[in-house]
């Protein structure tokens, strides 16, 4: 399962959990068939046998092969502890399609497959929402029971009741609250499309106060990047609105996708040189392109760190 398409085609749409266990499985199934090794989130390596020690772990089939005795390496319980920050704000319901995957879908899709896998590496997860300010915050846990409290606070966020009118971004506000509040180390995985009329050294600076904070950061820059950064809409008069505030402009693309696309590289080359100034991770998730390579954004961060 790699996009909405299969997921509408999927017979439980509405069961959040089952949806992100088809995601993941899917995922590391394509994993196991690529011959591009070092994602797997159960065994890790061989490594010779010490005499002596435990013989539960060691790989027969190999040592018929070789007749060396070799043991089977596997991802220790790291007690990894990951945090989701979600933007809720209006801005993140673009494209509004019916039968479209907008951006805010596409963080959830990801987020609930990210607590999936979390679960199965046996990693504390905590969710946090914000927009115009910080909606949900929950600590990191792994029982069951947060779990499940985490799918259905997700599952809301793509319910047909679900349409924040005019919430606008107050992400440099709420990244700082959130920096204080989330106390211990953590993975901060963030799933944002940056869109705000804040001043852009301040959205900077919260990202910083997150990394101040010793936090590792992944931000995934969540865009439709063919309408909103390449600006591809067909040549004929359009009305724009704006989804936080309400304002609208009527125009043809074609007269300003020029300029458009000159500002918008600047802006995402700004974004990419001061997340690596802080050493966060930036990844361009793409909202018409597949799960996999954002979960496998999440896998290599969490190898370097553990």
């Amino acid at each position: 399962m790699k996009n909405l398409r299969d997921i509408q085609q999927f017979e439980e749409f509405d069961h959040l959990e089952l949806i992100a266990k088809q995601v993941v499985e899917g995922f590391i199934t394509g994993l196991h068939k690529s011959p591009y090794h070092g994602f797997s989130v159960e065994f890790a390596e061989h490594r010779l046998y010490n005499k002596g020690e435990s013989t539960k772990h060691i790989d027969w089939k190999l040592y018929a092969r070789t007749e060396k005795l070799f043991v089977k390496r596997y991802e220790e319980e790291t007690n990894l502890r990951a945090h989701l920050i979600i933007d809720t704000s209006s801005s993140m319901l673009f494209p509004v399609k019916e039968k479209r995957m907008n951006k805010l879908a596409y963080s959830v899709y990801l987020g609930s497959a990210l607590v999936y896998l979390m679960k199965r590496q046996r990693d504390a997860v905590g969710l946090s929402l914000f927009d115009e300010e910080v909606r949900l915050h929950t600590d990191a846990r792994l029982s069951q029971v947060h779990l499940s409290f985490l799918y259905n606070e997700l599952r809301q966020l793509i319910s047909p009741e679900f349409k924040p009118k005019n919430r606008k971004t107050s992400a440099a506000e709420s990244l700082n609250i959130l920096a204080e509040q989330i106390k211990k180390r953590s993975l901060i995985i963030l799933f944002s499309d940056m869109f705000s009329d804040e001043d852009p050294e301040a959205l900077f600076s919260a990202l910083q106060h997150l990394r101040f904070n010793k936090h590792e950061v992944i931000l995934f820059h969540v865009t439709d990047h063919e309408l909103e950064q390449d600006f591809e809409f067909a040549n004929r008069p359009h009305r724009f609105v704006d989804l936080e505030s309400g304002r609208e402009l009527k125009l043809n693309p074609g007269e300003v996708r020029e300029q458009y696309r000159k500002q918008s590289n600047a802006l995402m080359s700004e974004l990419k040189t001061r997340c690596g100034q802080y050493r966060i991770d930036f990844v361009e998730a793409d909202i018409r392109r597949d799960f996999a390579e954002v979960l496998q954004a999440y896998l290599l961060k969490r190898s370097k760190l553990y």
